[in-house]
């Protein structure tokens, strides 16, 4: 049996039903079965998401409003509206929003479920499904900690999980 192809999501109606300070994830890919994951994120005004790497999988980062900075390896790319930027796996990279915010859309490979170490300390699998909820939602800035309570940035109380 073929699976039906069927609209989701029409990103201008997120966008414009969103709070113009509402920031974070506005919306994930969430249907069963699918094999990619994708967010709609927005940093607020000068909001950072601190150097990171991606170590399983290739990310596909598309800005659809406002603007920003991507820091990959020694260099610096500017963001705006249409700008598509490919981060390969194993790439060190971090954002950073400019004066009117950074809204964008990541689209990569469903991220593979978390395995058991085998005895040798070996590890396959990646990780968890998503990040988002390690940003900060008052400064955008990515947490360390893998369940934060407050922002080491701003001091801004993350949501209950």
């Amino acid at each position: 049996m073929n699976a039906t192809p069927r609209v989701l999501a029409v990103l201008d109606d997120i966008l414009a039903s969103a709070s113009p300070d509402e920031r974070g994830a506005l919306w994930h890919l969430a249907e069963a079965g699918r094999e990619l994951d994708a967010n709609l994120v927005r940093l607020p005004a000068g909001a950072e998401v601190g150097v990171h790497q991606e170590d399983v999988l290739d990310v596909l980062l598309v800005v659809l409003e406002g603007a920003g900075r991507v820091r990959v390896g020694g260099g610096d790319t500017a963001l705006s509206p249409s700008t598509v930027v490919w981060l390969p796996r194993t790439s060190r990279r971090a954002l950073s929003a400019g004066a009117d915010g950074l809204t964008y859309l990541t689209v990569h490979r469903r991220r593979p479920g978390l395995a058991v170490k085998p005895p040798g300390g070996a590890y396959e699998g990646g990780e968890g499904p998503c990040m988002l909820d390690r940003v900060c939602p008052e400064c955008g800035r990515l947490s360390e900690d893998p369940a934060p309570v407050f922002c080491s940035r701003c001091g801004e109380r993350f949501p209950e999980r």
